[in-house]
C-alpha cells in the first residue's frame, strides 16, 4: 500500500473505533469542585444541589479553555448547579447553551431520608460507620439504605448517554455531569463489577468513542489542563 492511500479499517480499528469514519466522540467532564457541608452531620437536603466553590469555578474555566480549540457540536449537562455551571463554562466558547438532561443527575444517596435530617441522626453512628466500611470494600451504591439502587442509577444514566449517542451520530459532544454518572457509563461499557471503579477528579476529562455497535474507552481522568504553569487545580 502506498503512502497517502487510505487503508481499510483493520480488526483492532473496528474493535476500538480508531481510523473509522462516522464515530461519535463523547467527552465526559466531571463538574468542578462544589461547596458541600458534611453529609453525615449536616442536613441531607443541603448536599443535593450546591453551587461551585471558588476553586470549582477556576476548574470549570480551565476545562472550558482546554476544549475551546476543539470542535464541539453540542454540550449536555446534568440539571444540578455544579454540572450545569461547568457545562456553561465549556459551551460559551462554542456559542452553545447546554442541553439539560435530567437523568444525568448524580446518584441519589439518602434520597428517602427527610431533607432536614442528617444521616447520622436518622441512621445512627454505628450503622453509618458500618455502611462506610461496606462501601470501602464493595463500592456499590446498594450498600446505602434509603437511597437510589445501583440498578436504577445505572439504567437511567446509561439510557441517557445512549440517547445522546443516537441523536449525535458522527459528532463530538461534551457531557458535563458527575463522578457517579461517569463511572456508571464507562463501567457499563468495560464490564466493571463496581459502581465506582475509579475516582474522577473535578473538571477531569474522559473520552469514549461510539459507533458500529461498539463503545470504546479512549482516555480516563485526564487532568493535564489543571496542572499548567504555576497552578495546580486538581481536587477530588
Amino acid at each position: 500500500m502506498s503512502h497517502g492511500t487510505a487503508r481499510s479499517p483493520m480488526i483492532f480499528d473496528r474493535a476500538f473505533l480508531t481510523d473509522v469514519e462516522g464515530v461519535t466522540e463523547l467527552i465526559f467532564v466531571r463538574h468542578g469542585e462544589q461547596y458541600v457541608p458534611d453529609p453525615r452531620t449536616g442536613p441531607v437536603g443541603d448536599t443535593i444541589d450546591p453551587p461551585l466553590s471558588d476553586r470549582g469555578r477556576q476548574q470549570a474555566e480551565a476545562v472550558g479553555a482546554r476544549l475551546s480549540a476543539d470542535r464541539v457540536d453540542a454540550v449536555y449537562a446534568s440539571p444540578l448547579q455544579r454540572a450545569l455551571e461547568t457545562g456553561r463554562a465549556i459551551a460559551r466558547h462554542h456559542r452553545l447553551e447546554p442541553i439539560v438532561i435530567d437523568d444525568l443527575r448524580e446518584v441519589e444517596i439518602f434520597r428517602d431520608i427527610p431533607p432536614e435530617k442528617s444521616a447520622i441522626d436518622f441512621l445512627g453512628r454505628e450503622l453509618l460507620l458500618g455502611i462506610r466500611e461496606r462501601m470501602l470494600r464493595e463500592r456499590k451504591w446498594d450498600v446505602y439504605p434509603y437511597s437510589e439502587s445501583s440498578f436504577e442509577f445505572r439504567k437511567r444514566t446509561v439510557n441517557a448517554v445512549e440517547a445522546i449517542i443516537a441523536g449525535n451520530q458522527g459528532k463530538r459532544v461534551v457531557i458535563a455531569c458527575h463522578g457517579g454518572v461517569i463511572n456508571a457509563y464507562i463501567g457499563h461499557i468495560i464490564g466493571s463489577p463496581y459502581d465506582m471503579f475509579f475516582r474522577p477528579a473535578h473538571a477531569s476529562i474522559s473520552v469514549v468513542f461510539a459507533g458500529e455497535g461498539v463503545r470504546a474507552l479512549q482516555s480516563l481522568n485526564d487532568v493535564h489542563h489543571l496542572r499548567t504553569g504555576e497552578w495546580n487545580l486538581v481536587s477530588h
